[in-house]
């Protein structure tokens, strides 16, 4: 691959630099493709690496319920206390509002369409490498544009809960029309893992659902309308557009941001005596279980991004990696679970801890059903003899409530 010639491939030159310290992609098999592997003894609790999408959305029903979050990085926007009276749906006032990190005062609009940015770092970003091509003006409201057609129709189509946006692949062909280097992007994208045709059909089929193939087609004429470009024709035809969602579907990284969640692990580190401990801890607990109520799961400002190095880590139901998004905004930070040695290979897992509990024959159905391959980590070949069933004792338990534990972790684990 060639160098990255602007400043706007700085994101790829920082993993690139954090990688060569301690990490090494490797080609495993065919059936596999490529892993990322420890060159150094990385420590439990090590922040392995920190990566900046290739290109990030919002979901587009999480930003239509108000959700509110930087358009480029995903820095939720809202006070903690905002963030608090929104999911409650009533006025709540909390303690040490001091804790809360967010910056109105650096806020931008973009002057044309009034998008929203957390700083003018992020303004300035957005608009070099994307946003001049998806920038609506003054027909932000206009139903009839062709951007506001595609997002429309995407709404109509993919119901939440949501794991992708037909804007994450808007931004791809919007940062190719604007890039000096054109090709580099091209290659940059093409590195990420592809289907065959069957394989595509499936992840397609599994995003859209059972009239996968009349709604794509729908999209497809309306993504062609408001962003064909010579350069990448081929993801506007219907072979190419398809293999774009299954490009979309197996690499993007869901990412939840939340200024809420921020200022609860703001108070946990307070260094306060018990007698101020205590009621904050069941003040914080209450929290939860009414924010739970009015709101349920849905908790923080979420959407997708592509990631270099993270779309390399393979998948293994007992992981040594995981990722999470510490900075409430759309940085990564993957965080060593185990010590891991030199030369051993870089896991996270694909599955929630509640699914990685169940049975071999329940990971394996969700792991086909969306990432169309069966594990054989070691906890999977250990369990090879289990029969193939589920039993009515884990269904029943997928779907019970949530304990308290189970809410903070949602809540604040972003």
């Amino acid at each position: 691959m060639a160098a990255p010639t602007c400043d706007t491939f700085a994101f790829c030159m920082d993993a690139a630099a954090q990688a060569r310290r301690a990490l090494e992609v490797r080609f495993i098999s065919n059936s596999k493709g490529k892993g990322l592997f420890a060159t150094r003894n990385i420590r439990k609790g090590e922040t392995i690496f920190v990566e900046k999408p290739v290109v990030s959305a919002q979901f587009l029903w999480n930003a239509l319920y108000k959700y509110k979050a930087c358009n480029h990085c995903l820095r939720a926007l809202e006070t903690a206390e905002e963030n608090a009276q929104r999911l409650l749906g009533r006025f709540q006032a909390l303690p040490h509002p001091e804790q809360c990190s967010i910056r109105k005062d650096l806020h931008q609009l973009c002057p044309s369409c009034q998008v929203v940015y957390c700083s003018p770092e992020c303004r300035q970003a957005a608009w070099d490498q994307y946003h001049q091509v998806l920038c609506l003006g003054p027909s932000r409201e206009d139903p009839n544009h062709p951007l506001n057609k595609l997002q429309e129709a995407w709404r109509n189509i993919h119901y939440p809960p949501e794991t992708s946006s037909i804007m994450l692949m808007a931004r791809m062909v919007a940062v190719i029309k604007q890039a000096k280097d054109k090709d580099w992007w091209i290659k940059l994208f093409s590195q990420f893992c592809s289907k065959t045709a069957n394989e595509e059909e499936e992840i397609v089929h599994k995003l859209l659902g059972e009239k996968f193939k009349g709604q794509l087609e729908v999209l497809r004429v309306l993504f062609t309308e408001a962003l064909y470009d010579e350069r990448v024709s081929r993801w506007f035809s219907p072979e190419g557009f398809r293999s774009l969602f299954a490009l979309v579907g197996t690499n993007g990284q869901g990412m939840g941001t939340s200024s809420l969640s921020q200022w609860v692990h703001a108070c946990d580190a307070l260094e306060l005596p018990p007698r101020e401990r205590e009621p904050l801890d069941a003040f914080i607990d209450q929290l939860y279980k009414d924010i739970e109520k009015e709101t349920g799961e849905f908790l923080n400002c979420e959407g997708s991004g592509l990631f270099v190095l993270q779309s390399c880590c393979n998948h293994s139901c007992i992981p040594n990696a995981e990722a999470s998004f510490p900075d409430n905004s759309f940085l990564l930070h993957l965080t060593a679970l185990e010590d891991i040695q030199p030369g051993e290979e870089i896991c996270i897992s694909y599955l929630d801890c509640c699914q990685r509990e169940r049975s071999r024959h329940s990971r394996h159905k969700v792991l086909r059903e969306n990432y169309l391959f069966t594990c054989s980590c070691p906890k999977c070949l250990t369990q090879a003899s289990d029969p193939d069933v589920t039993s009515e004792e884990e269904e029943e338990e997928g779907e019970g409530e949530p304990d308290d534990a189970e809410l903070e972790d949602e809540m604040t684990d972003v």
